[in-house]
């Protein structure tokens, strides 16, 4: 008896199993893009992490009642507040950037990392020159150690950000981005924000009050 004639351009059952190749396609329970998705959480993590170092500086403060910085030591608030601007400025061309990929325009997305990547660096380059100038160290005091435990975990972000936007600038001169796929500059954005954020929790709590004697 002669088999039913196939559809056309329909193929066999036994070759039709083996049309895929490699591991099923990974299940998604959530709409947000997983590159995206990840980055949120892991930015989550880091709050706790900075949490954990602010519990510390506050019950200093608030609970032990002890001076800030301690006795002697004094903080560059000057230096603290240009580091700042420059930090802040960053996040502006970090904007450019993005904007300028979602519009297609090459030499903006270029010059805006470019920029930011420059801006970061100099950020990150005042206050390693800063510690080498300060009068007091990690060891002399619980007021010093939660200082440096902050900033450089802090800076420890900077540094993990500019990384980051290394990656995106060599995409970007490769040409790797367009208006419709610029996740790869979206991301280390997101990345970068993050880190101008927590230093205005930062410089706040560190410099700013103890320069206005509040706490």
């Amino acid at each position: 008896m002669e088999s039913a004639a196939l559809p056309a351009g329909a193929a066999p059952a036994h070759e039709a199993e083996h049309e895929h190749h490699g591991p099923p396609e990974a299940n998604r329970s959530s709409r947000v893009d997983p590159q995206l998705l990840g980055m949120l959480l892991f930015i989550i993590s880091e709050i706790m992490l900075f949490a954990a170092f602010f519990t510390a500086y506050f019950f200093i403060r608030v609970v032990l009642d002890a001076p800030w910085p301690a006795e002697g030591d004094q903080l560059p608030i000057e230096t603290g507040i240009a580091n700042s601007f420059i930090l802040f400025s960053s996040s502006g061309t970090m904007h450019w950037a993005l904007e300028s990929a979602r519009r297609g325009n090459r030499l903006g997305l270029k010059l805006g990392l470019l920029t930011t990547l420059l801006l970061g660096a100099t950020f990150l380059g005042v206050q390693i020159n800063e510690y080498v100038f300060l009068s007091f160290g990690p060891a002399d005091s619980a007021q010093g150690t939660i200082f440096y435990g902050l900033t450089g975990l802090h800076g420890a972000h900077v540094a993990v950000g500019l990384l980051l936007l290394s990656f995106a600038t060599v995409r970007a001169f490769r040409g790797h981005f367009s208006r419709e796929e610029h996740r790869g500059v979206e991301v280390p954005g997101i990345y970068w924000h993050f880190v101008d954020i927590a230093w205005v929790f930062v410089f706040s709590s560190l410099y700013l009050l103890s320069s206005q004697g509040i706490l």
